[in-house]
């Protein structure tokens, strides 16, 4: 019951059950309507957030779309920025490396992301009373490589984008699939298959149950090593994109 959205239908479905699955079986007198009384009784226990407490999977959940808002376009329109200014010309008159630039331009976002983590896990406690489980470890690397991936997204789309205008709309075009396919707003298995394939590719679906799973069950590291190991490919696959692309000329 760590997602009372998605555990909704279950437990209304559950609910059915002791009237509706032997009505075919259970004729006349045995009839549960007849008897004033079902057959069996279905008892659940609730695990995790068993007052199904709306807050509780919301407000983590909140932690990678901010992140994602804010890092991925402040560091696209600040690169973006600097080549509609004319200050990219000296950047690149110097003998740096693109991994170079890519590490001094995105260095001061990390702390940046750190500080907005820091805020929301104080907000969620104080002002929500989310509960925090445990799991800091994992926690910690899921924040480290979600910051460093939305960060080398941010670059990738600068090394795109011609203007800031463009730079704004590849972030929110890369937003839109973020909050809807990501679990975010929506039960990730209710939804369609080839929903849910496009929402294993985006790094906020592993990093809402990294957070999820590290403050609501208290998991440890060996327990999310799949969503950690899915944030480190993106990281490693959007920074080779990123180098790649990045322009050694403005031309």
């Amino acid at each position: 019951a760590a997602d009372p959205s998605a555990t909704g239908a279950a437990v209304a479905a559950l609910a059915a059950l002791p009237r509706e699955a032997l009505a075919h079986d259970l004729k006349g007198a045995l009839a549960p309507l007849a008897r004033g009384a079902p057959p069996f009784e279905v008892v659940i226990h609730r695990r995790f957030n068993p007052e199904s407490i709306t807050a509780y999977n919301i407000v983590p959940g909140l932690l990678g779309v901010i992140l994602s808002m804010t890092l991925v376009m402040m560091t696209a329109l600040s690169v973006t920025r600097e080549i509609e200014r004319g200050t990219m010309e000296s950047l690149l008159a110097t003998p740096v490396e693109p991994l170079e630039v890519m590490v001094g331009k995105l260095a001061p976002y990390v702390l940046v992301g750190l500080v907005q983590t820091a805020l929301i896990l104080i907000l969620a406690a104080t002002l929500f009373d989310v509960p925090m489980g445990g799991g800091w470890l994992g926690l910690s690397a899921g924040v480290g490589l979600f910051i460093v991936g939305s960060l080398a997204l941010g670059f990738l789309i600068s090394t795109v984008a011609r203007s800031q205008l463009q730079a704004m709309q590849m972030s929110i075009f890369y937003m839109l699939p973020s909050i809807l396919l990501s679990g975010f707003m929506f039960p990730f298995r209710g939804m369609p298959d080839w929903a849910q394939a496009l929402g294993q590719v985006i790094p906020v679906t592993h990093f809402l149950r990294v957070v999820r799973g590290a403050l609501l069950k208290g998991q440890a590291f060996p327990d999310m090593w799949r969503e950690l190991a899915a944030l480190l490919a993106f990281v490693l696959v959007v920074t080779a994109l990123a180098m790649a692309r990045y322009r050694r000329t403005l031309d």
